[in-house]
């Protein structure tokens, strides 16, 4: 199966290029693997660049989660840091994402200096 990288995610996601959109969508129709590092990218670019809020990114995640030609890597561990981001936004996507991945895998807790991090099940502040 064939990968995707954050540029072709954001075009997935925003839409907002109908050419790139429609290279986007046709490179995914016969489907295609997305990688969590390539989702927690995406949702920097959609923060930082395109500045969506946490409801919007979360959405957007869940879209890729649920998009018919896309397998998520470990999708489990993705949804489950999708509602974790929708109930703790400050904390940021990708940081849920990596208490998800540490929880799935049975290497919890997830040591971090980070104080909003730390205050998720599964992480400890150091």
């Amino acid at each position: 199966m064939r990968a995707v990288d954050t540029n072709v995610l954001v075009w997935l996601m925003t839409r907002d290029d109908p050419k790139q959109a429609a290279a986007a969508d046709a490179f995914v129709a016969p489907g295609a693997w997305v990688s969590h590092l390539a989702v927690a990218e995406a949702t920097w670019v959609l923060a930082s660049v395109y500045g969506r809020d946490a409801a919007a990114i979360a959405t957007a995640v869940e879209m890729l989660l649920s998009h018919e030609h896309l397998t998520v890597q470990d999708s489990e561990a993705v949804d489950a840091a999708v509602a974790q981001f929708r109930r703790r936004p400050k904390v940021g996507f990708s940081d849920c994402l990596l208490v998800e991945i540490a929880r799935k895998a049975g290497h919890t807790p997830l040591g971090t200096f980070d104080r909003d991090l730390s205050k998720i099940d599964g992480a400890q502040r150091l």
